[in-house]
């Protein structure tokens, strides 16, 4: 599990909640018209804003905040180099059988083992890199979607209980509940903008940044070792996709 992403939404949800219990009656802070407003209101319009299918998967894509491992590249680059040595040595037939740590790499490999050649095997795995892209990306949509409509949702909330208010000044018990509604809606949608949905869609597109680059990089690893570059060559080229502060002294040299 990745560790920022769960002391962040513990930690933002825990200051609210903390806040809250130190203020006084927790309950008071629980109303059952304004969730339903916010949450229901929220994800009907979220779902009317994409495809079934994509808001379902959103749920599923979303675990990559909290579960998705990125490979470090310099491990990527590492095992590259290994793999272009290894090749260039005894052939691309050698590489069948090594383990591989990373699937798209692993998958790469073995379209060259089997001989394809390299227009067709980058048309592949740039396909694969694409079509991955597109799938985060509507994952991403549907929780920035949610961070939208949330506190347009509160603000609904806050309306309905306003004009309930304003139409019953003459029985003051029902004054109370009304701005309850009226109020908490608006935090309500706060919350779940702020705490959760914009965070998650955030954290998503950083995910897919980290995984983009990884495949591309990759991609450019296999084209070297279809090409039978040398393998320092190769190295060279794939630290280039690395930030300054992260290459090798050596290759800086």
């Amino acid at each position: 599990m990745d560790l920022a992403t769960l002391l962040g939404l513990i930690g933002a949800v825990g200051v609210i909640v903390g806040a809250i219990a130190l203020g006084g009656d927790v309950m008071l802070f629980i109303n059952v018209p304004s969730l339903v407003i916010v949450i229901g209101g929220t994800a009907f319009a979220v779902l009317f804003r994409s495809t079934l299918g994509q808001f379902l998967g959103s749920f599923k894509v979303a675990l990559g905040a909290f579960f998705a491992k990125t490979t470090p590249p310099q491990k990527l680059i590492e095992e590259a180099v290994d793999l272009a040595n290894v090749a260039r040595r005894e052939g691309l037939l050698a590489l069948e059988g090594k383990e591989i740590s990373h699937p798209f790499l692993e998958t790469g490999i073995s379209l060259c083992i089997d001989g394809h050649p390299p227009e067709v095997v980058s048309k592949v795995l740039s396909k694969d890199i694409n079509l991955t892209i597109q799938r985060q990306e509507a994952g991403y949509n549907v929780f920035k979607a949610t961070g939208d409509v949330a506190p347009a949702m509160g603000m609904i909330g806050t309306l309905i209980g306003l004009v309930q208010m304003l139409a019953n000044m003459d029985d003051p018990k029902s004054i109370g509940p009304a701005m309850a509604v009226a109020l908490l809606t608006t935090l309500y949608g706060a919350v779940i903008a702020n705490a959760f949905a914009i965070p998650i869609a955030e954290k998503l597109k950083l995910r897919s940044a980290e995984e983009k680059l990884n495949k591309t990089l990759i991609l450019e690893s296999i084209s070297g070792i279809q090409e039978g570059l040398n393998p320092r060559v190769l190295e060279q080229l794939l630290m280039t996709y690395l930030p300054e502060s992260q290459r090798t002294s050596k290759d800086k040299d």
